[in-house]
Parts: structure tokens; C-alpha cells; sequence
């Protein structure tokens, strides 16, 4: 996942927030996978009591609760934790229009974008083809460029086939 996740302002760091706000672990626990609920979980209590106390205390504890949190949520998806992004970072066009269409149900404006992107991506690799084919003069560089544009038109039709037809958590189903 972009950065979205280990953003100051993402899904994770919010549940986060809520959950020491409520007193209530269970707010974030649906954030991190199974294995890593004890060390959420004895985190959680670690911090508690430390938010009624100096309110610089209650902002260090808090965010080593966050910091904790992240990591562990990044640990289930397999994905390496480079630590906490500021809020507000541009996280591109897509994630805002599928956290919408996760609220109203519609998925027609992320299907815009990206037919749009997918089309746009298409064309210009198989454009690079058709030039580097009326290029050819029969000369072993000019050959291995029109080969390379080919198989990367290629390569990535089948990589984006891939993504699109995979389950993006099949780790988690597998256990």
C-alpha cells in the first residue's frame, strides 16, 4: 500500500487515535493481523497510564503507540515499516476516490481514472513499439531496442493482468 497506511492522517494511525481516545483496544486490533494482536494489545495497555500524565508524556506515548501500531499492521502485509509519514502527504488521485467509493458503494469514478491511466499506459508502450519497429535498419542495436520495447509492452500487460485478477491479501487467506 502507498504511504496511506503509515501516514500520520491514514486509516491505521486514526483507529489508533480512536482507540486511546475511547480506552478501547478493540477499535484497532481489525488493523493488524492475528499474530500481532499481544504486542498491540500490551502496547496499548503500556500507554494508557502514561496519558494521564504530563501532556508531553501523553504525546511521546502516544505516538511510540502509533509508531507500534503501523509497524505491526505493516509486519502483516509482508511490507518492509520505514516509519511515520506526516499528514497530508499527496497520495495520489486513486486512493481518495476508493476510500469514496468504499462510503457510497459506486466504484464508477476509480474505474474512470484507471481505465484512463491503464489506456494512457498502454499506448504510449506500444507506441515505443511501432516507432522502434520502423526504426529497424537490421543493425543488432536497433533489433535489441525494438525487442526490449516489445517485451516490456508485453511484460507489463501481463503484470498488470496479474494484479488485476489476483486477491491482494491471499497471504492472509492462506493461513
Amino acid at each position: 500500500m502507498p504511504p496511506h497506511c503509515d501516514s500520520m492522517s491514514g486509516p491505521v494511525v486514526m483507529a489508533a487515535r480512536d482507540a486511546l481516545q475511547a480506552g478501547d483496544v478493540d477499535l484497532v486490533l481489525p488493523y493488524v493481523h492475528a499474530e500481532g494482536e499481544d504486542e498491540v494489545r500490551q502496547a496499548f495497555s503500556r500507554v494508557l497510564p502514561l496519558r494521564a500524565l504530563d501532556r508531553g508524556v501523553a504525546d511521546l506515548a502516544d505516538q511510540w503507540f502509533f509508531e507500534t501500531v503501523v509497524r505491526v499492521h505493516r509486519a502483516g502485509e509482508n511490507a518492509p515499516y520505514t516509519g511515520l509519514k506526516p499528514a497530508g502527504m499527496d497520495e495520489g488521485p486513486v486512493l481518495h476516490l476508493a476510500e469514496k467509493a468504499v462510503e457510497t458503494g459506486s466504484i464508477d469514478d476509480v474505474h474512470s481514472l484507471l481505465s484512463v491511466e491503464l489506456r494512457t499506459a498502454l499506448q504510449h508502450r506500444i507506441n515505443e513499439v511501432r516507432r522502434l519497429a520502423e526504426l529497424r535498419d537490421g543493425t543488432v542495436d536497433r533489433a535489441r531496442a525494438h525487442v526490449e520495447a516489445t517485451l516490456g509492452f508485453e511484460v507489463f500487460s501481463h503484470h498488470v493482468h496479474e494484479v488485476v485478477t489476483s486477491d491482494p491479501h491471499a497471504e492472509h487467506h492462506e493461513e
